[in-house]
């Protein structure tokens, strides 16, 4: 039986624990072959590619700062010369510092930016210039982009407001390639970052229209059908999974 994303290649950035594991895993699951990068945690990296091959997957794992061009060009270059090409990026490396605004330092606003946006623009552009015709540009980006309703998310929402026209805008530059461009914004999914009983979880859960956290599966899935033949016709667009907070 064919898998939907058969004869395909992905690249996910960050993908060593939480959302991008997930989607590591799903993507191999349907199909692909798939790399991830991570800045450090070589063995969370490793088990995930350890459990993608034991389900008879290929995967790879690369050590490489998403802050960092020339690591990331590396990681780029090392995808196609050991997995043969590159149609789908997953921009998903991220990172939040939740804290009040007027109290955020400027190393702390400085980190945030530097990863959450320049990190994205620096994997697209290196991998736009490897990547096949009809691949796939999928940022994660988050409802918080769109509708902001947790206090001490200030920079962080603004740096996921930022990716949702950076996504629009791109779509149009690359659409004549058959690239497209979508962005993919979780609400309040479980993860270690933003465990369902932290101390930020209950007005997020409150916020939700199912009274609920999501499961990072139920993000992997949306990017799973994004990166798929089927969603060929979906671009610029920036797609919810947030259990509908932003309803």
């Amino acid at each position: 039986m064919t898998k939907r994303l058969d004869g395909k290649t992905a690249l996910v950035t960050g993908g060593s624990r939480g959302i991008g594991a997930a989607i590591a895993k799903r993507l191999a699951a349907d199909g692909a072959k798939v790399a991830i990068t991570y800045s450090k945690g070589a063995d969370a990296a490793a088990s995930v590619v350890k459990e993608i091959e034991s389900a008879g997957g290929k995967a790879i794992a690369i050590q490489a700062n998403a802050t960092d061009p020339k690591a990331v060009q590396a990681a780029v270059d090392k995808v196609v010369s050991t997995l043969g090409k590159l149609d789908v990026l997953v921009n998903n490396a991220g990172t939040a510092i939740p804290k009040k605004f007027e109290e955020t330092t400027l190393e702390e606003l400085d980190q945030v930016i530097n990863l959450n946006i320049r990190g994205v623009f620096i994997a697209t552009q290196a991998a736009l210039k490897q990547m096949n015709n009809d691949g796939r540009i999928i940022s994660i980006g988050s409802c918080v982009g769109e509708r902001m309703l947790t206090p001490g998310l200030v920079p962080y929402s603004a740096t996921k407001s930022a990716i949702r026209m950076f996504t629009q805008g791109l779509s149009r530059e690359v659409g004549d390639r058959g690239i497209t461009v979508n962005n993919v914004q979780p609400g309040p999914i479980d993860t270690e970052l933003n465990p369902a009983n932290g101390d930020w979880a209950v007005p997020q859960k409150a916020a939700t229209a199912l009274n609920r956290y999501g499961k990072v599966q139920e993000v992997a899935a949306l990017v799973a059908f994004v990166a798929s033949p089927e969603a060929s016709y979906i671009t610029g667009a920036n797609l919810t999974v947030d259990g509908g907070t932003n309803a």
